[in-house]
């Protein structure tokens, strides 16, 4: 295995591991688990009661975007040529086709495997981010991580493909930084949630391999310190009052 794989291979495992654990951290339901022991580990258990939550509070931004991206699946199985209309091509800038780096984001060019895993990933996280940051802070996180990694491929990286990984990149990253800055409830020690920086660090990488994934957590990161309000608590339990997503 070369060193490119093994630094491939070890992001993708952090982005993994450890954004699990954050969305547990970030997610509405986060304050204990089951017998009261402190959440934060990442189970599956733990992953579905966030997303449960999540869900019953209707995320219609993630809602919004899965339905496009699952009817947009569809429209890419039954008519194979919408890929090459939409995704990323090479000399695309140079023709003035800029749009591509939106339009990428709505076709899965590497088939049913990359929409199998993106799909369920967009509204997992996606309802995770809308609870914690509101509906048009995780609609601008999607979109500006997004487009942003498929401009620095269309430069040169990864002249050819598509998909809304990227995007989802970006959520997660900026759901590590609302944790890291204490926008999310019970507040924790910097100590216990160290790790959350392996975030960040993986997406670094990534840049220094030049996969555009990197640049999606790296922007939702940053996009992560310019938007989520500092200090800022979401309500826990179904006592406090819900206040409506910006």
């Amino acid at each position: 295995m070369s060193p490119h794989e093994i630094g491939l291979y070890a992001s993708a495992a952090v982005v993994v591991g450890v954004g699990l654990r954050a969305l547990v951290l970030a997610g509405p339901a986060n304050a204990a688990g089951a017998g009261g022991v402190p959440a934060g580990g990442g189970g599956p258990g733990e992953v579905l009661a966030v997303v449960r939550e999540g869900l019953a509070r209707r995320p219609w931004v993630t809602l919004g975007l899965f339905a496009v991206m699952a009817v947009m699946a569809v429209v890419q199985y039954l008519a194979p040529s919408v890929i090459g209309d939409l995704a990323r091509q090479p000399d695309a800038l140079s023709d003035g086709q800029w749009w591509r780096a939106v339009t990428a984001l709505l076709v899965q060019s590497s088939g049913i495997g990359q929409i199998a895993f993106n799909l369920p990933a967009l509204l997992v996280i996606g309802a995770v981010a809308e609870a914690v940051l509101g509906r048009w802070r995780t609609l601008a996180v999607f979109l500006v991580g997004g487009v942003s990694a498929h401009v620095v491929s269309l430069a040169g990286w990864s002249t050819r493909g598509g998909g809304d990984s990227v995007a989802i990149c970006a959520l997660l990253g900026a759901l590590a930084v609302s944790c890291l800055l204490g926008a999310t409830a019970p507040p924790r020690p910097f100590k216990n949630i160290w790790y959350l920086l392996l975030v960040p660090a993986a997406g670094t990488l990534l840049c220094l391999m030049q996969n555009n994934h990197g640049v999606g957590l790296v922007a939702g990161c940053l996009l992560g310190l310019a938007l989520v309000p500092r200090g800022s608590r979401p309500p826990t339990g179904s006592a406090a009052p819900r206040s409506r997503p910006a």
